[in-house]
C-alpha cells in the first residue's frame, strides 16, 4: 500500500504549502471550514462519538485471529445502525482513533495533523520503542483500511475513520488526514467525554475498557441482559457463562479505576440482568434537567 511506504521531505514541504494556500481560499471557502472544525475539549478526556462506545465496532477482544468483514452489521444500541468492512477492530485501536481525534482537534477536519510516533505514543501512553511503533503502525493502517455506513438519527456518515495515512520513516513522522464528514458524529448529544484517566488504568482489559466506555454515555444507565451486553461488546466468549464470569471482573475493574478517580461507578448483577449506577457528568446533569 502507497500509505506504507516512506515520504522523501519534499513531500512534507508540498503539503505544508497545500496547506498555506487552503488558508488564503476566498471569504466563502473560509466560512464553509468553520463548520468543520471540531468543539474543543479538556486534555484530560477525550470525545467519542457514541457510536463508537454503544456497539461492537471496537469490540472487546483479546489479541490473536483477526477476521475481515464485508459489509457486515454491527450490533449497536438503539438509534444507531452500522454496517462495516474492514479487518475487526479492538479497544487498542479505539485508543489509537481517539487519540488521532484528540491532536486534530484544533484544526479543521480533513486538514493534514502531522505528528511524530513519539507524541502519539506518548499521549497514549506507551515508551517509543520499535515494537510499539510497529503496533501504532498496524493500528493505523487497520483503520484506514475500513470501510463505514453509520445512520444516527438524521444524521448519516459513510467513510473510513482515517482518511489518509502518509509516513516519513526516517523522521518516524505521520501526516494523518480525517474525513471532514465525521462531524456529523460530534453534533449535538451524539458524543461523549471519558475520561482518559481512567481509560488508561483499565489498558489491558478490553471488556473493561468497553463497559467504561459504554456506561458513561448513559447519564441514567438502562439495565441491561447479560446477552444484550455480551452482542453490543463484540466478545468472543465461547458462552455466556464464561462471558459472565469476565463480565464481573471487569465491572469490578471498573468500579475501582472510577471511585478511584472521584466518579462513584457501582454494579449489582441479578439474575441475567446488570444494573450500573454511575455520577452523571455536568452536562448529563443539565441534558436530565431538561427533561424533568
Amino acid at each position: 500500500m502507497s500509505s506504507n511506504l516512506p515520504i522523501p521531505g519534499r513531500i512534507f514541504t508540498k503539503l505544508g504549502e497545500h496547506n498555506k494556500r487552503s488558508r488564503a481560499q476566498p471569504q466563502g471557502f473560509e466560512i464553509e471550514q468553520v463548520h468543520s472544525l471540531m468543539p474543543n475539549w479538556s486534555d484530560s478526556v477525550r470525545r467519542v462519538p457514541n457510536v463508537a462506545l454503544r456497539s461492537a465496532l471496537f469490540g472487546a477482544i483479546s489479541k490473536g485471529h483477526r477476521p475481515y468483514l464485508e459489509r457486515v452489521k454491527i450490533h449497536a444500541l438503539g438509534g444507531i445502525s452500522i454496517y462495516y468492512t474492514g479487518a475487526l477492530l479492538d479497544q487498542g485501536d479505539l485508543d489509537v482513533w481517539e487519540t488521532v481525534l484528540h491532536l486534530a482537534r484544533m484544526q479543521e477536519l480533513g486538514a493534514e495533523c502531522r505528528v511524530t510516533a513519539y507524541r502519539l505514543l506518548k499521549d497514549l501512553g506507551r515508551t517509543d520503542t520499535g515494537k510499539n511503533r510497529a503496533i501504532l503502525d498496524r493500528h493505523l493502517s487497520r483503520m484506514k483500511a475500513t470501510a463505514l455506513q453509520v445512520q444516527v438519527s438524521e444524521h448519516s456518515y459513510e467513510g473510513s475513520l482515517i482518511h489518509e495515512v502518509y509516513r516519513d520513516h526516517d523522521t518516524r513522522s505521520y501526516v494523518i488526514r480525517l474525513n471532514p464528514k465525521l462531524r456529523v458524529l460530534f453534533l449535538d448529544d451524539q458524543f461523549t467525554d471519558v475520561d482518559w484517566s481512567i481509560r488508561q488504568e483499565l489498558h489491558g482489559r478490553p471488556l473493561a475498557q468497553w463497559l467504561h466506555g459504554f456506561y458513561v454515555t448513559h447519564a441514567r444507565p438502562y439495565d441491561f441482559k447479560v446477552k444484550t451486553l455480551h452482542q453490543l461488546c463484540g466478545s468472543r466468549a465461547r458462552s455466556l457463562c464464561d462471558f459472565k464470569k469476565d463480565l464481573r471482573r471487569s465491572l469490578d475493574a471498573v468500579e475501582r479505576a472510577s471511585n478511584a478517580a472521584g466518579q462513584p461507578f457501582s454494579y449489582l448483577v441479578e439474575g441475567d440482568l446488570v444494573r450500573v449506577r454511575i455520577t452523571p457528568s455536568s452536562s448529563q446533569r443539565r441534558h436530565l434537567a431538561k427533561k424533568c
